[in-house]
């Protein structure tokens, strides 16, 4: 991870050189002196590249000073219309422009210091790199930047920010790596001895194997795991942060973990199919919140559960046809073995709230394609039987910029996967499969407040963004950590 020093206001006199400066602003402080010791060539630089401070812009400038290998002057815009978002995407675009320097300095004069802190969490963000596989990399292919000054007013302030902030990006960056491993190393009982490792985070982990699982009648998640020899996992992660506050019932995350989708004997076409160890994503990001909020001692009670499998072809895979006994007692007829991921959600959140009697739970699943088809890229689809939840999980998704956008439910949707033989199937058809899909998870929720998140388009990025390098995007632990954050803290 990136080292983050903070310090206060002086004019750099080596290395690489940032100038945080706003819209239409005059050169002042430290960047009017800087210009002055450059003999005005800083502003001259800024002049012709017609940089005036505009949100997101750069100019950059080579040894405009002596001492200096670099200036990179960085528009945050009006100062008025500064947040959060912005200093993070300053703070990561600043780390992708200079990822060639060994140090980097970023002057936040006029900053506050908890502001500030945002900067080097988005530096920190987007310097995440997986490359633990790349065994001839020559050297100057490799990103030379490891570590950051943030030269701020009131540095005391800025490193107390910055503590939660860290915790969180230990967080994002442990779940990219769980959905960038590949899925002969990641299998089910390997993902779940690497949640052990959150116990020394303070994290109760508990493991459940195919026995127990077995014994307790999660014949929808068995289903789907018989057709591989990697067994199945279920991992219960519990965070008892609220201490003596403890009045409100606990709040659930689950999360799917497949890790590998070959789609079963429903098999999916051979291009691509490859992408399929990151059908684990949405058990990756739950892992990942649960090691967020107990890295920053969240003040509430927070359970994690994951169900962990890999669907595969074989002798012994689940058939088309085949009918099973959920664990709440409902059979369901199978007739796509490629629509396993609401199987195996099905008794894990149905074990979830007969377990914790949860104030509410939140689900996060790769799950369709059609969400990508309705959505594209920007957006994952949110489903919730309240209004009240799917309100607050918005408004999260907004203010960290993992954005959602709530799909419907309905009866007539439901209606779409009623059975002749059993008491649902598991395929509705292919309009408004995104629906459907939900509408059957909905059926194991048994009226609990609870939401259904949709991230199969943006659990994955093939481009770089501001904060998120190309590849994992950790999609969602910032925005539940924000969630907990806003709502369920005292």
């Amino acid at each position: 991870m990136l080292d983050v020093a903070f310090s206060k206001l002086a004019a750099p006199k080596t290395g690489a050189v940032v100038l945080l400066l706003a819209e239409d602003e005059q050169l002042s402080g430290i960047a009017g002196a800087l210009n002055e010791a450059s003999g005005g060539a800083i502003l001259r630089g800024l002049e012709v590249a017609g940089f005036k401070g505009q949100k997101g812009k750069t100019a950059l400038l080579f040894a405009p000073v002596a001492g200096l290998t670099r200036v990179l002057a960085y528009g945050i815009g009006k100062r008025a219309d500064l947040k959060d978002s912005v200093l993070q995407e300053a703070g990561g675009s600043i780390a992708a422009a200079l990822a060639a320097e060994a140090q980097v300095t970023i002057v936040a004069e006029g900053i506050p210091g908890a502001d500030a802190a945002h900067i080097a969490y988005g530096a920190t963000l987007r310097s995440y790199r997986f490359d633990r596989y790349r065994t001839k990399e020559k050297l100057e292919d490799k990103p030379k930047l490891a570590g950051i000054a943030v030269q701020v007013a009131d540095a005391t302030k800025a490193r107390a920010a910055f503590v939660p902030l860290k915790a969180v990006a230990e967080g994002i960056f442990l779940s990219r790596d769980l959905v960038s491993e590949p899925a002969n190393i990641l299998t089910p009982t390997v993902m779940a001895e690497r949640c052990k490792e959150l116990t020394k985070l303070g994290v109760k982990v508990e493991i459940l194997g195919p026995k127990e699982m077995t014994k307790l009648g999660f014949g929808a998640l068995m289903g789907v795991a018989q057709g591989s020899v990697q067994e199945p996992r279920m991992v219960v992660m519990q965070w008892n942060g609220a201490g003596t506050r403890r009045a409100r019932k606990p709040l659930v995350f689950v999360g799917k973990g497949v890790t590998f989708d070959s789609g079963g004997i429903s098999i999916k076409p051979a291009a691509g199919m490859e992408d399929m160890k990151w059908d684990m994503a949405g058990a990756g990001a739950v892992i990942g919140l649960m090691a967020a909020l107990a890295g920053r001692k969240a003040k509430t009670d927070v359970v994690g559960i994951v169900g962990l499998v890999e669907n595969m072809v074989s002798g012994n895979a689940q058939r088309p046809g085949d009918v099973v006994t959920s664990y709440s007692g409902q059979t369901i007829e199978v007739l796509n073995t490629d629509a396993e991921g609401r199987l195996v959600l099905a008794d894990v959140l149905w074990y979830a709230q007969e377990k914790f009697d949860p104030a509410f739970m939140v689900n996060l699943a790769t799950l369709t394609g059609a969400i990508i088809v309705a959505l594209g890229q920007e957006h994952a689809g949110l489903f919730s039987n309240d209004d009240e939840l799917a309100q607050k999980l918005l408004a999260a998704g907004l203010e960290t910029d993992e954005k959602l956008w709530r799909m419907p439910l309905g009866e007539a949707y439901d209606r779409a996967i009623k059975s002749d033989i059993a008491d649902m199937k598991n395929i509705g058809g292919r309009y408004g499969s995104a629906v459907i899909a939900a509408q059957f998870i909905q059926r194991f929720v048994n009226d609990k407040p609870w939401a259904h998140l949709d991230i199969a388009g943006t659990a994955w990025s093939g481009k770089d963004t501001a904060i998120t390098p190309k590849g994992a995007t950790a999609y969602g632990v910032r925005l539940l950590d924000q969630l907990v954050r806003a709502h369920y803290e005292s």
